[in-house]
């Protein structure tokens, strides 16, 4: 059963549109004969309903800033592990998993539907293997932000870094520059 978390004429922060919008109404989505919605959306007037997933308060974002100390971190990308039907083999075929009949696709966006996934052949020939890289990528965003804090408290402390922590916040630094490609920007600027 589902609880409202949020209230009409609340300012929210809309994740996947990246802005802030107010709440123009709760929509409970309700089941016959059960007392409680199934599920409850939210309309912030921006096209589309959103589920509460996919809005931050005024107050959990002042909270969060607040322990974080960081004010990108509602920007974060928080992606999660789907499971989808597999249609290419038969049921009886199954391997042994914890979900069996399924196999693992990493939503990296807010509606599910984009993200990283395997073809059949591939989850077929090691699927422990698949279930692992998928726990692995769900991971990375929260990895990210934890190399990033420490290549920060590396470089505006380095004399409190101890020197065995020396190589892993420089290795924290190039992964950091690898992916925000800072490498190419400073190359491009230069020429």
């Amino acid at each position: 059963m589902a609880k409202a978390l949020f209230h009409k004429s609340q300012r929210v922060f809309v994740k996947p549109v990246g802005t802030w919008a107010v709440i123009e109404h709760v929509v409970p989505h309700w089941v016959k004969d059960v007392a409680e919605p199934l599920r409850i959306t939210y309309d912030c007037g921006l096209g589309r309903p959103f589920h509460a997933h996919e809005l931050v308060s005024e107050q959990a974002l002042h909270n969060q800033n607040r322990v974080a100390g960081e004010d990108d971190d509602m920007m974060l990308e928080q992606w999660f592990i789907d499971r989808r039907a597999i249609k290419w083999r038969a049921g009886e075929f199954g391997v042994t998993l914890a979900n069996p009949g399924t196999f693992p696709v990493v939503a990296t966006d807010e509606g599910g539907s984009g993200g990283w996934r395997v073809g059949g052949s591939e989850f077929d020939r090691d699927p422990q293997r698949v279930e692992h890289q998928a726990r692995m990528i769900v991971h990375t965003p929260d990895l990210m932000r934890i190399a990033r804090r420490i290549a920060e408290f590396a470089a505006s402390n380095p004399s409190e870094v101890p020197a065995s922590l020396k190589p892993v916040a420089q290795h924290c630094s190039l992964i950091l520059r690898n992916v925000y490609r800072l490498d190419e920007e400073v190359t491009v600027a230069a020429e």
